[in-house]
């Protein structure tokens, strides 16, 4: 037994029903608040299940965003074989989640079937957020009215969904261009001989076309394309010219990896490869995310997987002379933040990670990570009772685990999610689509007292507007000074597990009562320095030389 307990502390495992970390030492290594989670779904009016046969074993996203001006997110979810559905937000400031469903009559109910996951992004630059709808056989683009309605525009735009199991998108405005240029990731090719294995689909990179309304005619492939899970923009060498990366699924392909594509403009993509310094890792790569973690300016990128999640960090070694190569560490043990079995219950089988995404759940100024997990299906070798990660920022740049302590740790079989204020007092709710179960809107009460709740650190929450092309600035990088801190977020479409979110920008501040703003704009220029107060909604207009604060209706109003 004491063999066993040593191997279990080694690897993080649960013994005797209770995590082996015990929930003493997780307090002691936690320096700041944890927050207080707990599931609104059912009175907030969401009974939402996504569910189906084994094309929606994967995906199962959701789309966070404001689809009727109020600047509340508003949600869009997936139900692979039940109809996607469309929540508008509801909830007073600072109060119990409130939503009801929208009746999309504009939409033939048959496109709401099959969905896999949605990306908001305003392709046609007209104010008001399209949705990018992923499905098996058949994608769609839903051009808003800012009304909550949507129109479909695949023929209007050239864009043809194609017959593909599609599982993964991302967007970037490239330089010159008066429309977003997209790509899509397709998994299992479904129709080939031997399928599933060996199969994959084709990717596709779709660039609009000249004009002025969106085309997208003539795609470029991706080949080889490995069964993709998730896609992100990201400009890893700052360069000013994102290149994409993409995170592959191993189960179906042999000799296959994760990829990462230069895409430049007007030119074709290719791959970077080991003589660029790119070095091959093979995993069953599901959601991507991205973060400053240290603060050297060059992203970390988080990649979940069956077993353990993947942290990779720029390795020192990059720099060759003036060039900088993409060679990658992984320090997810090294940080804690490997989460490859679950923190409680008696299952010691590996986890199932899902979406991925960096967000500061608590206010302390320090990015935390959630992670949803549940097993594929049935699959033996996979923990079946497998709880969604929240791990939290520490000062010493490591990561500790403190989703049962928060609420989070249910028995259900999370896939895509949203960490978004839906409420808009400051604190990051937590939205995830669940397989075969009602999706969880768990809202964060704040930090849990023996008398309550107390409120978390303080907060900025930032949106940006540009003139006519890009009017919310995807691409661009908006940086917080506290102190002698700055804390960055890029403005994505792209990576998750089939999610998307669009909206404020969201910081924790700490105990700093003002901060400092700058923004690097997507054409590479950079802001006079915004200064601002704490616990405010701020709105940045590139033509304006201030920024103003937007403040939400106070409780019933």
């Amino acid at each position: 037994m004491i063999r066993l307990l040593a191997v279990a502390s080694l690897l993080g495992l649960a013994v005797g029903g209770v995590g082996f970390a015990l929930a003493d030492d997780i307090a002691a290594k936690v320096t700041s608040d944890i927050p207080d989670y707990v599931d609104e779904a059912a009175p907030a009016g969401i009974n939402h299940v996504y569910a189906g046969p084994w094309e929606f074993f994967v995906g199962g996203g959701v789309a966070a965003f404001d689809c009727n001006g109020d600047r509340k997110p508003d949600l869009f979810m997936a139900g692979g074989t039940n109809p996607a559905e469309l929540y508008e937000n509801d909830s007073p400031t600072g109060g119990a989640l409130k939503f009801h469903k929208v009746d999309l009559k504009g939409i033939d109910p048959a496109d709401l079937k099959n969905v896999i996951g949605a990306y908001p992004i305003d392709i046609d630059n007209d104010g008001h957020m399209d949705l990018v709808v992923l499905r098996v056989g058949g994608d769609l683009i839903l051009k808003g009215d800012g009304n909550c309605q949507f129109t479909k525009m695949n023929d209007a735009w050239a864009f043809d969904g194609g017959k593909d199991w599609t599982t993964a998108f991302a967007a970037i405005f490239e330089a010159g261009a008066k429309f977003p240029t997209l790509a899509v990731g397709n998994y299992v090719d479904r129709q080939a001989p031997g399928s599933p294995w060996g199969t994959c689909s084709d990717n596709y990179l779709m660039r609009p076309g000249p004009g002025d309304s969106p085309n997208y005619a003539n795609p470029t492939t991706l080949s080889p394309s490995y069964c993709s899970l998730s896609m992100l923009f990201t400009d890893w060498n700052h360069s000013g010219t994102p290149s994409l990366r993409v995170a592959n699924d191993r189960q179906y392909y042999r000799g296959g990896e994760e990829q990462m594509w230069r895409v430049e403009p007007g030119k074709t993509p290719t791959l970077y490869t080991a003589a660029d310094g790119w070095q091959h890792l093979s995993i069953w790569g599901m959601g991507i995310a991205e973060a400053d973690l240290n603060g050297t300016g060059y992203p970390e990128y988080v990649i979940t997987s069956m077993g353990d999640t993947k942290l990779q960090q720029l390795d020192p070694e990059a720099q060759n002379g003036d060039e900088l190569r993409p060679t990658y560490k992984d320090i997810a043990l090294q940080v804690g933040a490997a989460a490859q079995r679950p923190y409680q219950g008696t299952d010691y089988r590996p986890s199932t990670g899902w979406q991925s995404q960096f967000a500061d759940v608590n206010n302390d100024g320090l990015l935390d990570l959630f992670i949803a997990k549940g097993n594929v299906e049935g699959m033996p070798e996979f923990a079946a009772y497998d709880p969604d990660n929240l791990l939290l920022g520490t000062w010493d740049g490591k990561f500790v685990e403190v989703g049962g302590q928060a609420g989070i740790a249910s028995d259900k079989r999370g896939r895509g999610a949203a960490v978004v204020d839906l409420n808009m007092d400051g604190a990051l709710d937590l939205v995830v689509i669940n397989r075969n179960a009602p999706a969880s809107i768990f809202r964060n009460l704040g930090a849990k007292t023996a008398w309550g709740h107390e409120p978390l650190g303080n907060w900025l929450e930032i949106e940006l507007e540009e003139p006519g092309v890009n009017r919310n600035a995807v691409g661009a990088l908006i940086s917080v000074k506290i102190g002698n801190r700055t804390m960055t977020r890029t403005i994505e479409v792209g990576g998750g597990d089939a999610s998307g979110q669009a909206g404020f920008v969201h910081f924790g501040l700490g105990t700093a009562e003002r901060a400092e703003i700058r923004i690097k704009w997507p054409d590479g220029d950079r802001s006079s320095t915004y200064k601002a107060f704490a616990n405010n909604f701020v709105r940045i207009d590139r033509t304006k030389p201030t920024a103003g604060y937007w403040l939400p209706p106070s409780p019933g109003e």
